[in-house]
């Protein structure tokens, strides 16, 4: 393999360990605890989708794609880490789809507008 390839393919192995790093500065740079780190970026990514998808919140697109961000976070952890760890990966889990889960839920609830 060429030495352009080998370059190409160790940057792709590298994602995992990139995402961590950023991760960490995230933290870092908030303060926040990991935990509050999920809950708030389950919620900036249910509200991005929203804006992206036109979907209201009461449909599940929105709330598919938090669940889709999330595993794709676990994932990225599980390749980084070399294993699960399943303490940390159900609490992030719990943490990151809790209150977008809440909203769907409520609006999905909810009396239709015309019959207030």
């Amino acid at each position: 393999m060429s030495p352009a390839l080998m370059h190409g393919k160790g940057a792709i192995m590298d994602i995992p360990a990139r995402y961590a790093d950023f991760i960490q500065w995230v933290g870092d740079g908030t303060g926040m605890a990991d935990s509050l780190l999920h809950v708030h970026a389950g919620m900036a990514v249910l509200f991005l989708a929203r804006i992206l998808t036109r979907k209201s919140l009461a449909t599940p697109i929105p709330l598919a794609c938090v669940a889709l961000a999330e595993a794709a976070n676990e994932i990225l952890d599980r390749l980084h880490y070399g294993s699960w760890r399943w303490t940390d990966t159900l609490g992030d889990i719990a943490n990151t789809m809790f209150w977008p889960t809440v909203l769907f839920i409520g609006l999905r609830m909810r009396s239709p507008r015309g019959r207030r």
